[in-house]
């Protein structure tokens, strides 16, 4: 029999096993898998054998990548989601129900706050935002039973530093679970998993990836938290495309050098605005005089991150003066590129919240925060500078 080219094109291909390995990931763009039997596929469904059927329940770009990250943060289970903040919704989602409380730290980013006091009040879920550097409140806070606690590890804008293992030693005792936001340090920095954290979220959009071309979360933990995790991904339609899981798995490849250089550019420019007249504050973990230095240097060691946050004089009006003339660092809201970037918190990342709660934070017009990335610390020095002589 002749078949025609309907029949042929219209099939898709067999790929023979391969005799050798290919040295880089495959890339599996298919939605949908071959299934031998409706046995198997209910099998599969329901995660008794492994495997795939329907890739919004999971493919193999997503699972390689979330091995990698479960392996580097330490933890039993992980799961790439579609952005950051669809990995910290599916945390919220799987361990929360109506009437739970949550105690959320008052410095998490914008939207992850707008996550917990917002969207999740609408499902009559309540949070209560408090200071994680004021550990007595924190133990006041729990005084209600609360399921859990989120805490972002190094904080945005300001770069305040949580005590992760005195956070798990209080929520465990309440009978809560620790959350932890740790996308400004990766695991490079810090791997809370190690200090008591039940579940770490990481933006990989950011660090972890490194390259500014994806736009994806992860989220890790223990497997005593991990029964409602797999539904709540594939349900709530969360999960991430293989393309882009492709992306930050190659991304990771480059992680620990990325992260040391950009550090060590950090704490360059940390001491550089330091002695500089124009600057009336400078807020880096790295620096003896930051108020949590010493928690860092107990947690990271000698590696304090990628970020450094400035305040100048002048307020706002100074702050657009510096972002005009530093042309060797772009406005760009968003972190951890190779590239050093610069954001203005008061305008953009925090800018949905009230006034007086980002001026109790220390955000203010003036407040520029740098991103630094992996060029010569000459370059970002020269920058630097630049943006300074036009205030």
């Amino acid at each position: 029999m002749i078949v025609g080219p309907d029949e042929i094109c219209s099939r898709p291909g067999r790929v023979p096993p391969p005799a050798t390995e290919p040295r880089v990931t495959p890339i599996y763009p298919a939605v949908v898998y071959r299934c031998e039997n409706p046995d198997q596929a209910s099998r599969l469904l329901s995660g008794e054998i492994s495997g795939y059927v329907y890739s919004r329940d999971g493919h193999p770009n997503a699972d390689l990548l979330a091995e990698k990250c479960r392996a580097l943060h330490g933890a039993e289970r992980a799961v790439i989601c579609g952005s950051g903040m669809s990995a910290l919704s599916v945390a919220a989602l799987a361990l929360c129900e109506r009437g739970t409380r949550v105690v959320a730290s008052n410095q998490l980013y914008g939207r992850s706050q707008q996550l917990f006091t917002t969207e999740l009040g609408r499902l009559g879920i309540e949070s209560r935002l408090v200071d994680m550097q004021d550990l007595e409140a924190v133990t006041e806070s729990f005084e209600s039973a609360a399921s859990l606690l989120v805490v972002e590890t190094i904080t945005n804008p300001m770069l305040r530093v949580a005590d992760l293992a005195a956070l798990a030693e209080l929520a465990h005792r309440a009978g809560a679970r620790l959350l932890v936001d740790n996308t400004f340090a990766s695991p490079v920095v810090c791997r809370p998993m190690a200090l008591g954290a039940d579940l770490v979220m990481e933006s990989l959009t950011k660090v972890m990836n490194g390259h500014a071309d994806v736009l994806l979360g992860m989220l890790c933990g223990a497997a005593e938290t991990w029964a409602r995790v797999p539904n709540v991904v594939s349900t709530w339609g969360l999960g991430a495309s293989p393309f882009e899981c492709w992306l930050a798995e190659r991304g990771l490849g480059t992680l620990a050098v990325r992260v040391e250089r950009a550090s060590a550019n950090a704490r360059a420019a940390a001491e550089f605005l330091a002695g500089r007249k124009e600057v009336k504050a400078v807020y880096y973990p790295g620096l003896e005089s930051h108020p949590d230095h010493a928690v860092a240097a107990r947690q990271f060691g000698d590696c304090f991150g990628t970020m450094v946050t400035f305040a100048l004089d002048g307020a706002a009006g100074a702050a657009t003066r510096f972002i005009r003339a530093a042309q060797g660092v772009p406005f760009s809201p968003s972190l951890g590129e190779l590239s050093t970037t610069l954001s203005h918190p008061q305008s953009t990342s925090h800018r949905s919240i009230p006034e007086p709660q980002r001026s109790a934070l220390g955000i203010e017009g003036g407040t520029i925060r740098l991103s630094l990335g992996i060029e010569s610390t000459g370059a970002v020095l020269e920058a630097l500078t630049e943006g300074l002589s036009g205030i």
